[in-house]
């Protein structure tokens, strides 16, 4: 009787009532497992040569986390996790103008967190030969090793202790994605514009209760299987992101921790195209 009078007290202390910051804290949730898990499922293909991943379980895992992402989320804040997404609703008038840059500032930082998550989960899983190499090119890397927090593994073994973004060892694309090398600026922005409008129009058909009906409840896993078809057909050019927010805020983690201002430039030779998700 105690702890439940407790636990009922503590959910009205913790209870938050502005709707507004209901909506951001579902955002950067849902954004967050979407990410962390897309970017993970990257991160076990490469690191282990291939071996335990492809590119089928890559796209898997990418339609899988939508799947959850709206599960999480969807009643709260409708579960954009998208810029785009959420400027499409702008447009069709079901969302504030107002909230269209915070809803990606925090969309954004989900992808953030979500891929420092990445980061240490597959920098330290189990100790190598050289776990207690110096790393004087990434910051992060020498606030763990300062820390203590876990060796340096899966990436840094991966990459011979060298974090970069071209070559046949390059790791950047774990987090980010990157164009094939004979892919123009022009092409590439046209890519993800025709990707991105038929992930959107896909799911405004979805949604729409004027069209053959989806069993309520059952959204998330047809939204899923719209992404998956996506990921089959559109990866080839750009490695499929469709979203502003999954690219940009993991490719601002990986120049913060030592991939450096490569990143954000064309660089020819990354290594295989959509080899990242």
């Amino acid at each position: 009787m105690g702890t439940t009078s407790f636990l009922t007290r503590a959910r009205g202390l913790l209870r938050i009532r502005n709707q507004l910051v209901r909506e951001c804290l579902a955002e950067l949730l849902s954004t967050f497992v979407l990410i962390i898990i897309t970017l993970s499922s990257s991160a076990q293909k490469i690191t282990s040569f291939e071996t335990k991943g492809d590119l089928v379980t890559t796209y898997l895992a990418g339609a899988l986390a939508v799947m959850v992402g709206i599960y999480i989320a969807g009643g709260i804040s409708g579960a954009h996790m998208n810029p785009a997404f959420s400027l499409a609703m702008c447009l069709l008038e079901q969302l504030p103008w107002w909230k269209l840059p915070i809803f990606a500032v925090v969309q954004t930082l989900g992808a953030f967190i979500s891929s420092g998550a990445v980061y240490l989960l597959y920098y330290g899983m189990e100790e190598q030969h050289w776990a207690r190499k110096s790393h004087s090119d990434a910051g992060v890397a020498r606030l763990m090793d300062m820390l203590c927090l876990c060796p340096p593994d899966a990436i840094w073994y991966y990459s011979n202790g060298t974090l970069t973004v071209s070559g046949p060892r390059e790791t950047a694309s774990i987090f980010a994605t990157y164009p094939a090398d004979y892919v123009s600026i022009g092409n590439g922005f046209l890519d993800q514009v025709i990707g991105t409008g038929a992930v959107i129009l896909g799911v405004m058909g979805i949604m729409d209760t004027r069209n053959k009906g989806v069993p309520k409840g059952m959204e998330p896993p047809i939204v899923a299987l719209l992404i998956l078809s996506i990921e089959c057909a559109m990866a080839a050019n750009c490695g499929c992101p469709l979203n502003p927010a999954r690219d940009f805020g993991p490719r601002l983690f990986t120049y913060v921790a030592g991939w450096g201002p490569e990143v954000f430039r064309c660089v020819e030779g990354r290594g295989q195209s959509g080899k990242g998700r």
